[in-house]
């Protein structure tokens, strides 16, 4: 195993999905929180996500009040993918990443970026699941209606609040 991470828990390692990649080091179960989220790490205001990225060579992600951060090492290589087996959630002030289904140890962690995402970034998609899109555009109420209704569960505190009577509407 590449790169142990977050206890022994989680690795970095090369990824079919696309370059590096975050993948469970042991059995994990649904539901469990696998590792608490850095935030601390804020894209400064007017630089780009795609900068940001670029020069940090990980992930960036929407977090409350329009800002970005740039994630961590193990985190930051969390690819997407239409079918996600991840989901960050706030829990007591600090961003989690929890499993929304069993997931075995060698499996590459992933999550929908469309989750609490915002924006205008649109990109092809290579996670090659069953049910996937092709195309990604970053912003959630981009998804299909019945994707919105199935993830409405998995959204964040923060960007519910943030986006109220949008997702009031979609619960009506």
């Amino acid at each position: 195993m590449l790169g142990v991470r977050r206890d022994g828990r989680v690795y970095v390692g090369p990824s079919p999905i696309q370059g590096e990649g975050t993948f469970a080091a042991i059995d994990i179960r649904k539901g469990e929180r696998i590792f608490a989220i850095d935030d601390s790490n804020v894209v400064p205001e007017g630089v780009s996500h795609e900068t940001a990225e670029l020069k940090h060579r990980h992930h960036c992600d929407d977090i409350a009040g329009g800002k970005k951060v740039i994630l961590g090492e193990s985190d930051g290589c969390i690819n997407h993918s239409c079918e996600p087996n991840l989901a960050r959630r706030t829990v007591d002030g600090v961003r989690y990443e929890i499993a929304l289904r069993d997931i075995r140890a060698g499996e590459e962690l992933t999550h929908d970026y469309c989750i609490n995402g915002g924006g205008d970034t649109v990109w092809k998609c290579n996670c090659v699941s069953g049910r996937c899109r092709r195309t990604i555009h970053s912003d959630f109420f981009h998804l299909p209606l019945d994707l919105q209704l199935e993830y409405l569960q998995l959204l964040d505190d923060w960007f519910v609040e943030e986006n109220r009577g949008r997702v009031e509407a979609l619960r009506s």
